[in-house]
């Protein structure tokens, strides 16, 4: 089935493909009429080194991102719950052979304290990680930490989705997971590019490029309704996996009647003990970096694209104006890193260290409403219902109205005076933009009762 999701020859073949005289143009109307491009247009639109047609590629990627989703950027927090891993990646500090990693393999209780401090930050949404240790971080243990950490509730909040990055699982056990109560299933590729993934996974179950590649189908045939993919930038030309991104995305699309939910774009980052990951094969400018971001917004309008805190506050903010509609904050990469074990061992560096309230004031600043928005997932907008929403530019109606509602909630609850007062400034100018008469109604109402000590609402 590999051979059906990524066509090797076609990419190489399209890799170099150069735009003629104003067809970059032509494209980017394409693209505003948010229907997608093709593989061939997208490669065209990678291969522009022209700044004045980055440059329309860049606006185009914002207005596009905005007449699908508005002005608001969602927020999250990444737990990792255990760092014990089977597998060697080259590139990664929780790799097997690591001998300078400290290894943490927390348990049930201590997960629950690392989700009472993500909650304390004001986090609703979380993505749960554990290295691909198979005996330690089985589905029972998942179905258990899961279980507690939607149960608890604590600083005037709770977690209310949790995403997963797991090892990929056989059809009989992604159905399992399936009835955990888990946002969407995340997993990266790390590499398309088949010779570069065999020489960068050399043991463990990860060697195999087929299961991992296949474990999407697998996912959504279990029936998974919402799936994350991505590669890591860094191992093999950044043209080559942004043409595979968009190649697997549309062979979900075709087979599901469904795209992948989100879209991450890591880049390899220094890792401790790792040498591989201070000088990564296919290391990318920000220029270039800034460019695929845009890209893929413009091929496939409609999916949620994360950017972590693996960036600089700079390019972060520079991003946002590209694509990316998902950001993670003050995240901790190592298990127990929010309160249990400090100083246990991270599983790459990051850039940005701000706080949760510091990356909002930033996003107001800007313009942009801060999202700890859940509606759509316990609404059971999720899947083809949720594409069919967002492909025509309808989803932004409840996303937007939802971002108000949930960010109000964090500037009564969790933000300093500074951040309180300008986000309600922020809301108020929102709701006056709205321009249906019954939705900015049901909104205020909504927001007067998130006021008055109510939570949990939404559209």
């Amino acid at each position: 089935m590999a051979e059906q999701i990524i066509d090797d020859s076609l990419i190489q073949e399209l890799m170099d493909k150069k735009p003629k005289s104003g067809e970059v143009e032509e494209i980017l109307d394409k693209a505003l009429h948010m229907k997608g491009i093709s593989l061939e247009e997208s490669a065209k639109l990678l291969n522009v080194e022209d700044d004045i047609l980055l440059d329309k590629i860049f606006k185009a990627a914002k207005e596009l991102k905005e007449l699908i989703y508005g002005k608001r950027i969602v927020l999250f927090a990444p737990l990792y719950a255990s760092n014990y891993c089977s597998n060697n990646c080259v590139y990664c500090a929780f790799r097997r052979d690591n001998k300078v990693t400290k290894r943490v393999h927390l348990t049930p209780e201590e997960v629950v304290e690392e989700a009472k401090a993500i909650m304390k930050l004001g986090h609703k949404r979380i993505v749960l990680l554990t290295g691909e240790d198979y005996k330690l971080a089985g589905l029972d243990y998942i179905q258990e930490i899961m279980d507690r950490i939607y149960h608890e509730k604590a600083f005037k909040g709770e977690i209310r989705r949790i995403n997963i990055n797991i090892a990929p699982l056989s059809v009989e056990d992604f159905r399992r997971l399936n009835t955990f109560g888990i946002g969407t299933y995340q997993l990266f590729q790390e590499t398309y590019h088949k010779p570069t993934y065999i020489q960068a996974h050399p043991a463990g179950k990860k060697s195999n490029y087929e299961w991992r590649l296949e474990a999407m189908d697998r996912a959504m045939d279990a029936g998974i309704s919402d799936v994350g993919i991505g590669p890591l930038f860094g191992l093999a030309d950044y043209k080559y996996e942004t043409l595979a991104t968009l190649m697997h995305a549309a062979h979900l699309d075709k087979k599901y009647g469904c795209g992948p939910h989100t879209i991450s774009v890591p880049r390899i980052e220094h890792a401790e003990g790792v040498a591989f990951s201070d000088n990564p094969p296919a290391a990318m400018t920000d220029k270039d970096f800034k460019k695929l971001v845009a890209v893929l917004r413009l091929s496939v309008p409609y999916t949620g694209m994360i950017l972590s805190t693996r960036e600089t506050p700079q390019l972060r903010r520079e991003l946002l104006e590209l694509g990316i509609s998902q950001i993670s904050a003050e995240s901790k990469v190592n298990p127990g890193g929010y309160k249990v074990y400090k100083d246990c061992t991270e599983q790459f560096e990051m850039a940005d260290h701000r706080s949760v309230s510091e990356v909002i004031m930033e996003l107001i600043e800007h313009g942009y409403t801060p999202s700890f928005c859940t509606a759509c997932y316990r609404k059971g907008r999720v899947g083809k219902d949720f594409m069919d929403l967002a492909k025509p530019g309808l989803i932004k109606r409840f996303c937007n109205s939802n971002a108000l509602l949930t960010f109000r909630e964090f500037l009564d609850d969790y933000a300093p005076t500074n951040v309180r007062e300008a986000g309600i400034k922020l809301i108020e100018q929102r709701v006056s933009e709205i321009e249906d008469a019954n939705i900015q109604k049901n909104v205020r109402e909504k927001l007067s009762k998130i006021a008055s000590g109510e939570r949990d609402i939404y559209i």
